[in-house]
């Protein structure tokens, strides 16, 4: 999960995917804009086939957040 998340999230930031850590966090280390990571999570939904809650993923800051979400929703 966090390797195709990590691939994701390159298509939307200037980021070398070595550089992503889980504890990268969006906005501050990896440079998303609020549109970036919205239009992000619309991509993450189709991937993935799950439906994302906007009031839970406001709470989500680090990449590590992101894969512990999409598992459980994935369950």
């Amino acid at each position: 999960m966090f390797e195709k998340l990590v691939e994701i999230i390159c298509d939307y930031v200037e980021v070398d995917p070595s550089q992503i850590t889980p504890q990268s966090r969006f906005m501050e280390d990896l440079g998303f804009t609020s549109f970036d990571f919205m239009s992000m999570l619309g991509q993450l939904e189709d991937e993935f086939d799950v439906e994302i809650d906007q009031q839970e993923i406001a709470d989500i800051r680090t990449v590590q957040e992101a894969v512990d979400y999409l598992e459980k929703l994935s369950e």
